[in-house]
């Protein structure tokens, strides 16, 4: 798997009668996944393309094709040639390249380019770190590991009046936000 491999999709199970794969993307937008040329898929236990069983493990996928269709994606993989094969898929995670990822505006960002980044306030105070993001529908919300042990979570709005710059040199955020607030 590669270095920067990040999981974009779980597999639903099989598309079709030739070995097509039907996807549930994690982003609205799964223009990484689309892209990608590769995948890698990591499964619990899986009956691999071969036919074999085997241990948990991780496997490339080539992609004859691929398309979003309506919320989920669906592909032609060049190892997959009948239904069983792809159904033996179902809740696979699949990973490609954070490499893979179209590049975005300078005021634009992906959640796993936020994850693990450094929240400091105005006056220069660590508050902690972001350990995930939860979609509200306006607006993200980046939710923070107080530095503080045993402080209570952070939930910070990742919108402008809140969020001051994100500056991915040094890996940090920078906030309006007490920590009280």
């Amino acid at each position: 798997m590669p270095e920067d491999a990040v999981e974009v999709a779980r597999v639903l199970g099989a598309w079709g009668v030739k070995g097509g794969l039907k996807l549930k993307p994690y982003a609205a937008q799964p223009q990484a996944l689309l892209a990608s040329r590769r995948w890698w898929l990591q499964a619990e236990a899986v009956v691999a393309p071969t036919g074999a069983a085997q241990a948990p493990q991780t496997f490339v996928l080539n992609l004859a094709g691929v398309r979003a269709q309506g919320e989920v994606v669906v592909a032609e993989c060049r190892e997959l040639h009948d239904r069983d094969a792809a159904q033996a898929l179902a809740g696979a995670r699949v990973y490609v390249p954070r490499a893979s990822f179209p590049p975005t505006d300078e005021d634009e960002f992906y959640w796993v380019d936020l994850i693990g980044l450094a929240v400091h306030d105005r006056d220069g105070r660590r508050l902690g770190v972001v350990t995930r993001l939860i979609e509200t529908g306006p607006h993200c919300v980046l939710c923070i590991q107080p530095a503080d042990a045993g402080a209570p979570e952070l939930l910070i709005p990742f919108v402008e009046a809140y969020v001051d710059r994100v500056d991915r040199a040094s890996r940090t955020i920078h906030v309006d936000w007490e920590a009280g607030d």
